[in-house]
């Protein structure tokens, strides 16, 4: 009933997009279960949980000792399915992205209309207020939370691709180096991110229940786009605060809030995304051919019909192709729908 005190709904606005003013109502939560208010949150180092570089990598170290060992004890038992646990675990994590995401859209929205862009990504009062930091922080936290991603994948047997378990690793030490250096840009990657996350835990959660969807590619296609925006960005604001502080002769905008380390981890993680996405999406899409239908088959993404035979299964699994059930050059061809595919 507290909460409900809390509610004002009014004609959308630029200070109040949505209509309903939404961080009141979220404040309230948060000291439902905090015990104080989000407005008196403050991000201390060492003081914070998981607010250290020794904290962070202790999680990340644990997390690739649990994932690697877990397979190891896992090739001694069948798969789990969890299948309603893994419906829980996305739709919880949509659910939170989407939240997040529209928090970030009410207090960017004022911000970046009353003073622009440049000052959004680079100004200490645009991308670094007070509430933004808390959500700053809950998005960090969510990073190890989307670590049981891999472990779902563990316990189902599934296999584990070096993209998806660089990615969850690196994305949590990526969060904290930004959190620490007080990037103002930060929001960025972060709000395109959110974006991401609600269409693909959606995903995975229409999955689990079986259904097909059509849009899977552009999932990987929103990640793509989102990686060049977010670099677009990293750089813009990078090469802002490097020619202001050490080069000021060359033509900037201004100064940019932000540390240096932060900076180079964050050019550094995201370039190696963009370039690992891309590989992935020609390679998964793109190339066909035996490679990738034989990694599809492997991830349980094509399903085949039960009518050909085990022999002709161990054709493809050995490298060979087949038509109408002969070994051909290396490639297989699709007859009469006997191919078809599970998931979108």
């Amino acid at each position: 009933m507290d909460i409900l005190k809390v509610v004002d709904i009014q004609k959308p606005s630029i200070d109040r997009p949505f209509g309903v003013h939404l961080w009141p109502i979220f404040n309230a939560v948060f000291g439902k279960v905090m015990g104080y208010p989000a407005d008196d949150f403050r991000f201390v180092g060492e003081v914070t949980p998981i607010s250290t570089f020794k904290e962070s990598a202790s999680l990340i170290v644990a997390y690739y000792a649990i994932i690697f060992g877990g397979r190891a004890i896992m090739s001694n038992f069948n798969a789990l399915k969890l299948r309603t646990l893994f419906q829980l675990h996305n739709l919880l994590l949509t659910t939170i992205s989407g939240i997040l995401l529209v928090l970030f859209i009410e207090q960017l929205t004022p911000t970046l209309y009353n003073h622009g862009l440049f000052y959004g990504i680079c100004n200490g009062d645009g991308g670094w207020t007070q509430p933004m930091v808390v959500l700053y922080y809950l998005n960090y936290l969510t990073k190890y939370f989307e670590l049981l991603d891999t472990v779902f994948l563990v316990v189902k047997k599934k296999p584990l691709t070096f993209l998806h378990c660089y990615h969850h690793g690196a994305t949590a030490l990526l969060c904290y180096t930004q959190l620490i250096g007080s990037t103002a840009v930060s929001w960025v990657p972060i709000t395109l991110n959110l974006f991401v996350h609600v269409v693909m835990y959606w995903y995975y959660f229409q999955s689990a229940r079986g259904v097909q969807v059509w849009w899977k590619q552009w999932i990987t296609r929103l990640q793509i786009i989102q990686f060049i925006i977010d670099l677009g960005f990293v750089y813009f604001a990078s090469y802002t605060y490097f020619t202001s502080t050490y080069w000021p002769h060359i033509t900037n905008m201004g100064k940019c809030a932000g540390e240096e380390f932060a900076a180079f981890a964050g050019c550094g993680i995201l370039s190696s995304y963009l370039f690992l996405f891309i590989s992935f999406y020609f390679t998964t899409y793109q190339k066909g051919g035996r490679r990738a239908a034989k990694m599809a088959v492997a991830n349980g993404e094509i399903a085949i019909d039960p009518k050909f035979t085990q022999d002709t299964l161990n054709s493809v699994a050995n490298g060979n192709g087949y038509t109408n059930g002969h070994a051909t050059n290396g490639s297989a061809k699709k007859t009469n729908g006997s191919v078809r595919s599970r998931k979108a």
